[in-house]
């Protein structure tokens, strides 16, 4: 009966809406249906001796992240990542990324519920391309790129998809943490805030969880990974600036082409740098493989332009502040929340103690 409420949900949200946008969500109500059909309660799938074993290996740990999530961080306490949908395939949608050809900031669609966001996403690749290919005929430029998670915001009980199992147990952690922030604040219209107040729950809660594991290896690659993840980031964020101050300098498109160009060329070289001075690690190799374009930046920037300044104000103040002053962040006009934002990343960048990824985890924030 409750997935039948939830299909006569989607077909009224889906009856309501007319013109060319209309195909668009026929298939994300199709995508989300799947997901509605295929959910298995987790504790089934582990009480069942003909399933998989390395899935139920898998399995076992999500309660106990799920409890933790609850406990240690404050997160909802729902019905979601209690079941479990088997895609057969690698990721449950494609995003879309848009910018203009001489713009650093990426296309807005809006949605009912979501509001407006920096990207499109299609549970199906082929259609993500092909609307990527119509984007690009108008000139600008694009990225397509697999999702291994997807978020319905709390609206239905989401389930923990095969996607988000083959990466180990650190991804999993994360990735809960970050679906689930999601849950408990949303702020429409700002896709950067809200990926970056996700993003900073995720890689705040990873560490804690290794903490409570006790497992201390783990934790120090992990804030070495997030160390590198922070520079790299760093890095968009400089080139975004830079391309930023060639568009509103330059007129001729001719001449912009060619500054713009010349200066993906000197961020691929920091990018080596950094690599250098990461020991050679290549965490980022694939996304300099590929074309650069306005739109990876985008994709990038959206989820991490703010993150190492709500790591600062979290770390400092604990995780009840945290949320209050998200709440309150959440209520500002678009103007006001921007220069709040810029206080603390100018104060996370001068904080000596501020060192973003290797920070510890403070002792004054339990919820416990």
């Amino acid at each position: 009966m409750h997935q039948f409420i939830q299909y006569v949900w989607l077909v009224v949200l889906v009856g309501g809406l007319t013109g060319c946008s209309l195909p668009y969500y026929w298939q994300a109500a199709e995508g989300q249906l799947e997901l509605l059909r295929k959910r298995v309660p987790i504790e089934k799938v582990l009480g069942d001796p003909s399933e998989n074993q390395p899935l139920q290996e898998k399995l076992k740990l999500v309660p106990e992240i799920r409890q933790f999530a609850v406990t240690h961080l404050g997160l909802p306490d729902n019905s979601s990542y209690r079941s479990y949908a088997d895609l057969q395939r690698a990721y449950v949608v494609w995003n879309v990324v848009a910018a203009g050809e001489f713009s650093v900031d990426p296309v807005q669609w809006c949605f009912p519920f979501a509001g407006c966001v920096a990207y499109r996403g299609f549970f199906d690749e082929g259609s993500a391309r092909n609307f990527a290919e119509k984007l690009d005929s108008r000139g600008l430029d694009t990225y397509v790129v697999g999702s291994p998670a997807y978020s319905t915001l709390g609206y239905f009980a989401d389930p923990v998809l095969n996607t988000m199992l083959f990466r180990g147990e650190e991804y999993l952690v994360g990735i809960l943490f970050h679906e689930l922030a999601h849950q408990r604040l949303y702020i429409k219209d700002d896709s950067e805030l809200s990926e970056a107040f996700a993003t900073a729950i995720e890689e705040y809660g990873t560490q804690r969880w290794f903490e409570a594991q006790h497992n201390q290896r783990a934790l120090e690659l992990y804030r070495e990974k997030l160390l590198r993840r922070t520079q790299f980031a760093q890095l968009i964020l400089e080139q975004q600036g830079r391309l930023r101050k060639i568009f509103s300098e330059t007129t001729l498109p001719e001449s912009m082409g060619i500054a713009k160009a010349n200066a993906y060329d000197v961020m691929k070289d920091e990018y080596q740098t950094l690599k250098h001075q990461w020991g050679g690690a290549s965490d980022y190799d694939n996304w300099f493989s590929g074309p650069p374009s306005n739109a990876k930046l985008a994709s990038v920037s959206t989820y991490r332009r703010w993150v190492s300044g709500l790591l600062w104000y979290l770390t400092l103040s604990g995780l009840p502040a945290f949320y209050a002053e998200m709440e309150a962040l959440s209520r500002l006009t678009w103007n006001d929340r921007r220069l709040r934002l810029e206080s603390w990343l100018a104060s996370a960048l001068s904080d000596p103690r501020s060192g973003a990824a290797e920070r510890a985890v403070a002792g004054n924030d339990s919820l416990d």
